[in-house]
């Protein structure tokens, strides 16, 4: 027996980064909204960081690769095929829980890869048409920063100052000033000053598996607070099963089961999917029926397709004249753009951005990278606290040979079927890499390396999830619009990175955020026909 729910003027799927954004903007416009999230609450006394086996929890019951973490709320991925596995956490404020709060945004040049390279598509949207949503964005989470950036727009002033760069910081800076490259300290969601009620960081940990003291922002404690309050209702513990459709071409709603394994229809005017670039093109493929045998909103064909991860790579530089580089963001101090935009001298298309990483992490961490045997402790002393190193984080372009289908054996605890991923790393992204491994170690020489250790391709680097449900003006070649709104179901939007047309050599977070931003404000203003 199916419980049935009262109608909802929006139905949100997922609590991530877009869907609690949404769910906040919506609910202060007045919408009657019902947010469903598969995973929980996370209470920031479970962190890994308050307990002195973190780096155990951080690689088990914590680790970013839900195959390996096997939360109850997370879906079994078959990951045969890829060269990249993907990363995700589910839970209220997703990924955000988890993250490294490093926030750069797009550069203009990011949203017309067609006209500038003669590859991939432009998107149907700019630079300008977000703007005004990272800003919004930026308030509500909160950015320490600083304005200036001369490789990106002006934006408006920084919430908080730059997080301190540090003496490991200073030595990374002044290694790309001598080479006369770019770098600027990296804006983060992060506090350095106390904000909104939540405490300026204190440097305690040395990776990103959340923070009992609220300094870096996730969306559990920056949007859905104030969307609660709202008035917004969210449920815990849903896991979506399928959305359902009438024969007027609209979404009427959604399927879903509890953590009792109770199943319930949830009736919307519309709805909005925020389950990420793997996890939306799940369900929609699974919400198949006879009007729509390959899938919700697949007329196309292009829902799963052209799937992006990012390709990274990293260089790791053993240093005599610093210590404990462990402690502190991981991620968020400096970046280097020097070699973001396209050069057809370099042989290959688009950039990337250098991060400066803080260490390789605790004992443990450094541990699993020493060779065993009698130099290990010689070893591990050498590397313990005294490694800096650059992430290389390259544009992954679209091919639609990378893409997301249902596994047909592989299911959750809900018998819904589970993803498979098919990924490989392209040519142009291996020279790209190639490219950017070479100038790390040049960095890296001049800050005073005395060994610098490469890992060519990180396949535990699929944090950001993009392009399965690409935005576009031809419903032929695209799943949403402009407003991020489907071609084939007028009710129906998507806010996640799945919208995404090309990915930048960037975190996509902020830009997630603002396209979702901005599509709540094109709902707001234009189909108040939802509003009950």
């Amino acid at each position: 027996m199916i419980i049935q729910h009262d109608p909802t003027d929006i139905l949100i799927i997922g609590a991530g980064a877009a869907g609690a954004a949404v769910m906040w903007d919506l609910s202060q416009a007045g919408f009657k909204v019902v947010c469903l999230e598969q995973g929980s609450r996370i209470q920031p006394d479970t962190y890994p960081v308050n307990h002195p086996n973190w780096e155990e929890l951080a690689l088990n019951d914590w680790n970013y690769n839900p195959n390996i973490r096997k939360n109850s709320s997370d879906y079994p991925i078959n990951t045969e095929n890829t060269d990249i596995n993907p990363l995700m956490y589910n839970a209220v404020g997703g990924s955000t829980i988890h993250w490294t709060a490093h926030i750069p945004r797009f550069h203009p040049s990011d949203f017309n890869v067609k006209s500038i390279d003669g590859i991939a598509d432009n998107w149907p949207i700019n630079y300008w048409d977000l703007e005004p949503y990272y800003d919004k964005n930026d308030e509500m989470m909160g950015v320490s920063g600083i304005n200036g950036d001369p490789a990106n727009p002006k934006r408006s002033k920084r919430q908080m100052p730059p997080l301190p760069l540090g003496n490991d910081g200073e030595l990374i800076a002044n290694a790309f000033d001598s080479l006369g490259w770019h770098w600027w300290p990296s804006d983060a969601n992060v506090n350095s000053i106390d904000y909104k009620g939540r405490k300026a960081c204190n440097m305690c940990g040395p990776l990103g598996h959340g923070c009992p003291r609220q300094s870096k922002a996730s969306t559990d404690i920056t949007y859905v607070p104030y969307a609660i309050k709202n008035g917004a209702e969210l449920r815990v513990k849903a896991r979506v099963s399928k959305i359902t459709t009438n024969n007027k071409g609209k979404v009427t709603g959604a399927l879903y089961y509890d953590k009792d394994n109770n199943e319930h229809f949830q009736p919307a005017n519309g709805i909005i999917l925020a389950m990420n670039g793997i996890g939306t093109p799940r369900i929609l493929l699974n919400s198949s029926s006879n009007k729509n045998p390959n899938g919700l909103s697949n007329s196309s064909g292009q829902v799963g397709k052209n799937l992006m991860f990012h390709v990274y790579a990293n260089a790791q530089g053993i240093f005599d004249n610093i210590k404990e580089t462990y402690k502190g963001p991981l991620a968020t101090i400096i970046m280097s753009q020097e070699f973001y935009e396209s050069d057809k001298k370099r042989g290959f298309y688009r950039g990337y951005t250098f991060q400066m990483n803080r260490g390789m992490g605790g004992p443990i961490h450094v541990s699993k990278s020493v060779n065993w045997g009698k130099n290990h402790h010689k070893e591990f002393e050498n590397k313990f606290g005294k490694s800096l190193g650059l992430g290389i984080c390259g544009d992954d372009l679209p091919e639609e040979s990378n893409y997301v289908e249902l596994d047909p054996i592989l299911k959750d605890s809900n018998g819904i079927p589970s993803p498979k991923i098919h990924y490989k790393v392209s040519a142009n992204s291996r020279k790209l890499l190639d490219h950017g491994l070479k100038n790390a170690e040049i960095v890296l020489k001049q800050a005073g390396a005395k060994e610098i250790i490469k890992s060519e391709h990180d396949s535990e680097a699929g944090w950001h999830l993009m392009g399965t449900a690409r935005m576009g003006k031809d419903p032929k070649t695209s799943v949403v619009n402009e407003n991020c709104q489907s071609h084939d179901l007028e009710n129906l939007f998507i806010v996640d990175g799945s919208v995404f047309v090309t990915g930048g050599g960037v975190n996509p977070t902020p830009t997630i955020q603002a396209i979702a931003l901005k599509t709540s404000n094109y709902i707001i203003k234009s189909r108040t026909d939802l509003k009950s």
